[in-house]
């Protein structure tokens, strides 16, 4: 027996709503510069707009969300880092570090997410991917073979990351996002993600890290200055003599109100890319951008942005979706008893929906139960879809057990009729 229990957020003209909703979407798949991009409910990860979502493209310095939210959820802000030789190679953009400097994990994680400089996220890598690759922690000894094992154990983290929270088509060679190649299981792979992984990257690092609050405390500050780091007598280390000034490239967050985070991306092969995160009211929205322009199109990846939160703040409002008709007995057949109630969890689903978007509520269930039942058993589920796409389930249980009629049970009730 299924009990379907339907309902649409668009009033009696639901059909002109959708038309309109797809008149809607195809004018900002045109007006759009990017390849790639994706408008993501951070609240569920459900995705609400999509333009070649799930094409595979390099993602350039994107990638360091990843490499920070990593590193905070592996390290400790106080680690010193060692510099190795092979780090202080690393290309522009770079922060110029130098072999056998040390410094602050935490410091370094600013110079990472402001200033995106590639050879503060190979210090990193290499200093927590040494650790899991048995190697020696001062990353200053490294033979240059030495320094790519760690760094590729720690992007291995990153791709076991990644697969945790669901992205299916993501592949981390590097922890700077400098295009690479890399051959694995006789299958030639490119350092590359999807716009819908990104998204579902950024929603992990801004919404659902134990992190989460230090991510974003990174990555909305404005600049930060720090020091390197220099061993003492007794082996403690204190304040260097360098100084470094880190400043916010992602000017994203000073254009729109309730940008929470953000990262930019830059390489020839990838070209400019964009992830944020973005709180306003009940709405929350993280967005990815692939493949958005050259040079002489830097702005491009700020109008995109713009356009595709606009459109989840107007196009999106938090409803609730229906509860359930749900029977409150069900029969059994041979108990002891004729009926079991049911029990259903009582949740109230809201979810950002827009005029369009048709959602249903199905209970599914047995016209009756065979005993013997045990308390707490399922015995149905509720359904709930939207746009005919399953979204969450929840399980129907008998309320009580209902033992199966056996001959003991039918002399006990003989003999207690015949006394009575």
């Amino acid at each position: 027996m299924t009990v379907n229990a339907g309902n649409s957020y668009a009033a009696s003209g639901s059909a002109a709503a959708t038309a309109d909703e797809r008149k809607n979407e195809t004018s900002l798949t045109n007006e759009l510069y990017a390849r790639a991009a994706v408008l993501m409910d951070a609240e569920n990860g459900r995705i609400l707009f999509s333009k070649n979502g799930d094409e595979v493209l390099p993602m350039a310095s994107t990638t360091k969300i990843m490499t920070c939210v990593l590193a905070l959820e592996t390290g400790n802000p106080e680690d010193v880092l060692p510099v190795s030789s092979y780090a202080a190679r690393q290309p522009k953009v770079h922060m110029g570090v130098q072999k056998g400097e040390h410094y602050r994990m935490e410091d370094l994680l600013y110079g990472l997410m402001l200033e995106s400089y590639n050879d503060v996220a190979v210090v990193i890598a290499e200093y927590y991917g040494s650790k899991a690759a048995g190697l020696s922690m001062d990353c200053s000894l490294h033979t240059e073979e030495e320094s790519r094992k760690a760094v590729l154990t720690f992007a291995r983290k990153m791709n076991e990351k990644a697969k945790e929270i669901g992205c299916e088509n993501t592949f981390f060679i590097t922890p700077n996002g400098l295009d690479a190649e890399l051959e694995t299981d006789g299958t030639q792979k490119q350092h590359s993600c999807t716009a819908t992984d990104l998204a579902a990257i950024m929603r992990y690092c801004a919404f659902m890290s134990p992190q989460k609050e230090t991510f974003l405390t990174i990555t909305r500050t404005a600049s930060r200055q720090f020091y390197s780091l220099k061993k003492a007598q007794d082996g403690t280390f204190e304040t260097g003599t360098r100084a470094v000034s880190a400043a916010n490239h992602n000017a994203f967050l000073q254009m729109m109100d309730g940008m929470l985070s953000g990262k930019t991306g830059f390489t020839g092969k990838a070209g400019y890319c964009y992830v944020g995160a973005l709180t306003k009211g009940e709405k929350s929205f993280t967005i990815a951008l692939l493949a958005c322009g050259w040079p002489n199109n830097r702005t491009w990846k700020w109008h995109d942005a713009r356009l595709l939160l606009e459109y989840g703040l107007e196009a999106f409002d938090q409803r609730s979706l229906q509860q359930p008709d749900l029977p409150k007995t069900l029969l059994v057949e041979n108990g002891q008893l004729a009926k079991v109630s049911l029990n259903c969890p009582k949740k109230e689903i809201r979810m950002l929906l827009s005029r369009g978007d048709q959602t249903d509520v199905r209970v599914s269930l047995p016209r009756q139960l065979t005993a013997p039942v045990e308390k707490g058993e399922q015995v149905g589920m509720v359904s709930y879809l939207v746009n005919g796409a399953l979204y969450e389930q929840l399980p129907v249980t008998a309320a009580f057990g209902v033992p199966k009629i056996t001959y003991c049970y039918c002399l006990k009730r003989l003999l207690a009729l015949v006394l009575l």
